[in-house]
C-alpha cells in the first residue's frame, strides 16, 4: 500500500499555541527507514509540555507526539518531524521498529515505547543506576537479594519500572499507591505496597531501608528515607533532599537519540513479535 502524496497531522505553528491539524507531505526514501501508517497514538504528558513550554522543539511548524503502532507501508526519507506521531504517516529507523505481538491491540501498543524506554533509561543508563539489561547475560539475575523503592507504582512509567525490576531480579519491590491499585501492583510484580496517602514516614523509610530508589512521581519524601541514591524524571526541589546523604540522578533522554541507542535499539528487538517480552507475558502492556 504506497503512502498518499498528502495526509493530515497535528501541527504545533508556533511556541506555546495550539494544535492546528493540517495536511503534510514526505519526500522519496531512504535506505534503512521504514514508513508506517499510524493506526493508534497515545497522548503523553511531555507531549503538551515540549508544546507549552516550547521544550526540546527546535522549528516550527512542528509535529509531536511519541508512542504509536502501524503498518509498515514503505522506505522513507529523511526529514524534519517525520518521526513523530500526531500524524496519519511517519517514518523511522528500521531498527527502532518492534512487530506489534498478536496478544495485544494497537491502542496497547500506542502506550508502550515512551513510559517503557522512561523506566528502561532509569535502570540500565549509564546516567541512572547502570544495571546490566535483562537482554544481556546475567541481566535477569543482577539485583538478586537487593530491593528497590519505586514512587508512583500505578504511573504508566511507575508500571514498567515494577515489571523491569522483577525482570532485573529484585528480589523486594516496593511501592506507593492508592488502595485500589493494591492488588493489580502485586500481579506486576511488586512485594510491599504502601498506601500513598497513609504510611507515616517511618513505615516508609523501614520498608524501604537498603533500597535503590526509582521515582516516577515526585519524590518529596526522599528526606525521611534510606536511601543513598535516588533516580528520578523530575527536577528536585532542593528542600526535598539532603544533599549531603543522598545522591539524584535526574534521566530525563529521547530514545531515538543517538546516546540512548545503546539501550533502545536492542530493547525494541526484545519487546515485540511472537518471542518477545510481551507476547511471552515477561511484560504487560500498560492500559
Amino acid at each position: 500500500m504506497p503512502s498518499p502524496e498528502a495526509f493530515l497531522a497535528a501541527v504545533v505553528p508556533e511556541a506555546k499555541i495550539q494544535n492546528v491539524v493540517s495536511n503534510r507531505a514526505l519526500q522519496p526514501p531512504e535506505p534503512g527507514e521504514v514508513a508506517i501508517k499510524i493506526t493508534a497514538t497515545a497522548v503523553n504528558p511531555v507531549d503538551w509540555k515540549m508544546r507549552d513550554y516550547n521544550a526540546f522543539i527546535n522549528e516550527y511548524p512542528a509535529v509531536l507526539g511519541s508512542d504509536a503502532p502501524g503498518q509498515i507501508v514503505a522506505l522513507w526519507a529523511r526529514r524534519k518531524y517525520n518521526s513523530t506521531f500526531f500524524q496519519q504517516y511517519c517514518k523511522m529507523p528500521a531498527v527502532l521498529v518492534s512487530k506489534t505481538p498478536n496478544n495485544i491491540s494497537d491502542e496497547q501498543a500506542a502506550g508502550v515505547s515512551l513510559a517503557l524506554v522512561t523506566s528502561v533509561t532509569a535502570f540500565y543508563d549509564k546516567k541512572g543506576h547502570g544495571l546490566p539489561p535483562p537482554w544481556e547475560k546475567g541481566g535477569p539475575q543482577v539485583e538478586r537479594g537487593k530491593a528497590v523503592a519505586i514512587i508512583g507504582g500505578a504511573s504508566s512509567v511507575g508500571q514498567y519500572a515494577i515489571q523491569l525490576a522483577r525482570l532485573s531480579g529484585f528480589e523486594k519491590i516496593v511501592t506507593n499507591v492508592s488502595p485500589e491499585n493494591h492488588q493489580f501492583l502485586k500481579e506486576l510484580g511488586a512485594h510491599v505496597v504502601l498506601d500513598r496517602a497513609r504510611p507515616s514516614p517511618e513505615d516508609f523509610k523501614a520498608q524501604s531501608a537498603g533500597c535503590r530508589w526509582t521515582s516516577c512521581l515526585m519524590p518529596s519524601r526522599l528526606k525521611t528515607t534510606a536511601a543513598s541514591e535516588v533516580v528520578t524524571v523530575f527536577v528536585v526541589h532542593p528542600e526535598a533532599i539532603d544533599p549531603e546523604a543522598i545522591e539524584i540522578k535526574q534521566v530525563l533522554r529521547i530514545g531515538g537519540s543517538p546516546a540512548l541507542r545503546y539501550l533502545s535499539e536492542p530493547m525494541a528487538k526484545h519487546l515485540g513479535s511472537e518471542d518477545g517480552y510481551i507476547a511471552k507475558k515477561n511484560l504487560f502492556a500498560v492500559e
